[in-house]
Formats: C-alpha cells, structure tokens, sequence
C-alpha cells in the first residue's frame, strides 16, 4: 500500500516561525514562558514542555516578574506588552508578520471610522487569540462577527462599516458576509438618503486559504485520507471537512494512537495532512503507523 504524505500540510510560516523561535530560547536558556498555547496541537506543546516551555495565561502574566515571555503568532493586545513592560518582563514577539500588519491597519482604521461616526466589523471567532489582539487595537470597540446570523444584529446600519477578516477565515464565507451586510445596507437605508457606505479589507492570509482547494484535489487522489489536527484547531476542523466533502473515506485523528486497523480494509492508497498547526513529525508518525497496521492485516 502506497502511503503519501501531503508535503503542503502542516505549520505555516507563523507557527514555524514562532516554534523556531521558542527553541532557540530553549537551547539557550533552558526554561521560557509562553502565553497561551504556542499552537493549536496538543502533541506539539507537550514535545516543547519537554524542552522547558511553560504555558501561561493572561492572569499568570501579572504575577511574574523579570523573566522572558514569548508572544505566539496569534499575536496580543497593547494592553500585553504594557503590562509586560510594568512587570520588568523580557518580550520575546513571535507574532506572525500578517498579523502584525491586520493590528496596525486596524489600529489606523478604527481611528478613521470614529472621525467618520462609523463601525469597525471584524470577521472572526469571539475570544479567538487572534481576534482579541484585533480588538485591542481598536480599544475593545471593535464588532465581532462570525457566521451566526444574529451577530448581524451587533452592527448598526445607519452607519458606515468597515470590515476586515481574522486572517485564518474562510475566503468564500467573509466574501458572503460582505455581500450581506452591503445589502442589510441598502434594505435600511430602502427609499431614504443614501446608504452610508462599506469598506472590504481582503485580510485572509493567503498561506492558510490556498490549502483548502490544494486538500481537496489530494483527497480525491487516495482511497484513505487520514487527517492529522490537534482537536482545539479551527483551521484544522475547517480544512478537514473540505477533505472530507471530496472524499468521505475521511477520519480525523489527533496522533497515530487513534488509527483504526479496519480503516485500511481494500485500501491500497493512503494520504496524511493535517492543519497548518500540525508539526510534520506528527504526519510522519501517522504514516508510519499505518503502514505498520497494513502490514499486520
């Protein structure tokens, strides 16, 4: 049996980046603090605390003094880095380069759109990482949207929008939500003055939204796909149902403990993916596994 591994899955620059950067630190110093998970993969962080990697949360940081902490790729709020700088803390910024930029330029717009009596719209997940940084550079006055319709219900539509993405969003789904809000828009403003307008910031990144159409010719090549996520990742839910849409042979497992052996009954291709929070050794593990329980049936 052939077994491919998909060798377009797995961390994307941001992760790779901030994972690298935590070893380094590790390698040198022997212990770091990092607040939140470093990535969305449960076998990952566990491999890092190992290494002397300890996860922290926001509540932990005001009680530590003189030490480093590494910011993740998700990126955090100015509130952070000042409380940081209160408690004499070394910051070690591992913050994507994509999301560094969605800050500043949401920094810069919700200024405009205040002088503008208007509303900065954020397509995201409430309470994601990514999504509270965003929202600290709006000084928390950013609206928070997702795909439950009554979220619309937040934004006011006799006001100017401006709108931009989390940058790990759905393309097709952000480009519907434009679409709604503009006619929300019009039906308010329907035989009145002219509808206040609506700004669209395409803020996806386009390392993250290019591997859905990617996955989705790689399944379609394999009997099996065997998809490899830690369960908490969003990216990793949302690009294994598009694997499993082009190809229903599809399970989802979070280390190669969860193979099932009758998986593999008249399958002669296998392919393993995974998430952009998915380390490739994770991947590689998995495929060993399965040619091992093919060998065994």
């Amino acid at each position: 049996m052939k077994v491919n591994i998909d060798k377009k899955s797995g961390f994307c620059f941001g992760v790779l980046n901030a994972i690298k950067t935590a070893e380094e630190f590790l390698d040198k110093y022997g212990t770091l603090f990092c607040l939140g998970d470093i990535v969305h993969n449960n076998k990952e962080v566990n491999r890092l605390k190992e290494k002397g990697l300890i996860t922290i949360d926001h509540n932990d940081l005001k009680d530590l003094y003189n030490t480093r902490v590494l910011i993740r790729a998700h990126g955090e709020p100015p509130q952070t880095y000042q409380a940081a700088k209160e408690n004499n803390l070394e910051i070690i910024d591992a913050s994507c380069p994509v999301v560094l930029k969605l800050q500043n330029r949401i920094s810069v717009s919700q200024q405009k759109a205040l002088e503008a009596n208007g509303q900065l719209v954020i397509f995201g997940k409430e309470g994601h990482a990514e999504v509270v940084g965003l929202k600290g550079y709006t000084a928390d006055k950013a609206i928070v949207v997702g795909n439950n319709p009554d979220d619309l219900k937040k934004i006011d539509f006799s006001r100017p929008i401006t709108l931009y993405s989390q940058t790990t969003q759905n393309k097709e789904e952000y480009r519907l939500l434009a679409a709604k809000i503009k006619q929300m828009l019009a039906e308010h403003h329907c035989g009145k003055s002219e509808a206040p307008g609506l700004k669209v910031y395409n803020t996806i990144c386009g390392q993250v939204s290019n591997r859905g159409p990617h996955l989705a010719g790689f399944a379609k090549q394999h009997d099996l796909v065997i998809f490899v996520s830690g369960k908490k990742s969003s990216n990793g839910k949302y690009l294994f149902e598009i694997c499993r849409s082009h190809n229903p042979n599809t399970y989802f497992v979070s280390g190669k403990e969860e193979l099932q052996k009758d998986w593999l009954t008249g399958v002669y291709s296998t392919g393993v993916c995974g998430a952009t929070s998915t380390p490739m050794w994770l991947m590689e593990e998995v495929a060993e596994e399965i040619k091992t329980l093919k060998h065994g049936l």
